[in-house]
């Protein structure tokens, strides 16, 4: 196992936990600690860390940021999403969940996460969904919402940038100041602020000014 140096006693005593869940589910199975205190190298703890390609001190992830922005998943604001799909950069599946940790003042400070590699069990359950099943073999699925693990914090922030950019449904080319006021919104709720360097990259990608993103998350907050 691999475990930073110096870790927080609130997220140090979750480790004989990942060391339980990663023995239980074996070699396929990656458990890991991330701490919020630092968000570009949030990594402090991780099991079988060859699952996504990551090591102590990658960054957290697009969804895992969003959540803390939010203080918790959904409108109720729980501490845990369990079972959803992600991927690796390389095009794994995965099965993951993900738990969030409190400390007593209820402010979450970092989170455990469990990413099992589905990638052999898909391929056999296509074998024989192809075998059972006579209609909707090459049915569509989304994916969008998906959370995809990177070691690069940039890619973290380029993935948020992105799906900001694609909820509006038009080129940059094209959007009104509306159009990137929504951008901006979206990225922001995602957590993308809280990234070194969020406002410069995010400006060049909607062609304005980093003073402008500044004007625009004023406006923003304003509004709520």
């Amino acid at each position: 196992m691999n475990i930073q140096k110096n870790i927080n006693p609130e997220l140090e005593k979750y480790i004989p936990l990942v060391k339980t869940i990663a023995e239980m589910f074996g070699k396929k199975c990656e458990v890991l600690i991330h701490d919020f205190s630092d968000p570009q190298h949030s990594i402090v703890v991780i099991e079988n860390g060859y699952v996504t390609g990551r090591k102590i001190g990658d960054p957290i992830t697009d969804l895992a940021l969003s959540i803390w922005k939010k203080g918790g998943f959904g409108d109720k604001k729980i501490d845990r999403v369990v079972n959803y799909n992600s991927k690796t950069k390389d095009g794994k599946k995965l099965k993951s969940s993900t738990v969030f940790i409190k400390d007593d003042q209820k402010n979450i400070i970092g989170c455990m996460c469990i990413n099992y590699d589905l990638t052999e069990h898909s391929m056999f359950h296509k074998v024989m969904d192809e075998f059972c099943t006579t209609i909707d073999l090459d049915k569509e699925k989304s994916k969008k919402g998906i959370e995809i693990f990177t070691d690069n914090v940039n890619e973290v922030l380029e993935n948020i940038i992105q799906e900001a950019i694609e909820k509006v449904g038009k080129p940059v080319s094209l959007m009104q100041k509306e159009d990137k006021l929504i951008v901006v919104k979206v990225a922001d709720e995602k957590g993308a602020f809280l990234i070194k360097g969020a406002i410069n990259q995010l400006a060049k990608e909607i062609n304005v000014s980093r003073y402008t993103i500044y004007n625009y998350l004023e406006e923003i907050k304003a509004n709520k």
